[in-house]
């Protein structure tokens, strides 16, 4: 029986950049909280409780970027509603913690929400070019991304997602991930180092990680084919 693969998109940019890489997969989307016709969801734990309360049994659910660590919470929530997880390019924390360098300064992050919050629009070609730095493909990519970015949610949904960065801490929560996992990361990502889904996956108890060389933010896009068949054989 083949398991259905439900994704969920990243921060900011909504379904539009995954959209070619899903229906390769002939997986579905469920949004985030706020984005198109989905409700607003300040809250981290209840948009777990909501989104996971949609997921069909024994699904593989996949998650890029914000949507990994909503994904890897939803795991440790409903482990009969996930049968594998796939996190593209997920940590988590996305702000340095004690303990936890392989990220953002909480300063840094908190300087892009007042500029991002001020000016979305504006902000936004900066926010994607950034964490293409470091890509083959990076003006190719940034350029694909900005093309294919669904509209840009309400500034209050904006900053529900900046604080789920700034707040939530899942590494108590990833040795609980019963399904097997998959961890696909850029090896050249700016925004969510490499470093950071190793220190991951040493949390999880059933895991691969797979770093693309020459990819940065959206491996999805930068090296295609290689992605595809990396999560093909993942989910077999």
């Amino acid at each position: 029986m083949t398991r259905s693969l439900v994704f969920l998109p990243g921060w900011c940019l909504g379904r539009g950049p995954l959209l070619t890489t899903v229906r390769a997969l002939e997986g579905q989307f469920i949004d985030l909280p706020g984005y198109l016709d989905s409700p607003r969801c300040a809250d981290f734990t209840d948009a777990v409780e909501q989104i996971g309360a949609r997921l069909p049994k024994d699904c593989v659910l996949a998650g890029w970027s914000i949507g990994a660590q909503l994904a890897l919470a939803i795991a440790v929530r409903f482990p009969d509603k996930v049968g594998k997880l796939l996190l593209v390019a997920g940590t988590a924390s996305f702000v340095q913690r004690e303990g936890w360098p392989h990220a953002m300064p909480e300063s840094t992050l908190a300087e892009f929400t007042a500029a991002m919050i001020a000016d979305p629009a504006g902000m936004l070609p900066r926010f994607v070019g950034g964490f293409n730095r470091g890509d083959d493909y990076a003006k190719e990519v940034t350029r694909r991304i900005l093309e294919t970015a669904d509209p840009l949610p309400p500034p209050e949904v904006l900053a529900d997602g900046l604080a789920w960065l700034r707040d939530v801490d899942l590494r108590t929560a990833a040795p609980l991930v019963k399904a097997p996992t998959l961890l696909i990361h850029g090896a050249a990502d700016p925004l969510m180092p490499l470093a950071a889904a190793e220190a991951l996956a040493a949390l999880i108890p059933d895991v691969q990680v797979h770093s693309m060389r020459g990819c940065a933010h959206a491996p999805f896009l930068s090296q295609p084919e290689e992605f595809l068949a990396l999560v093909r054989a993942f989910i077999a």
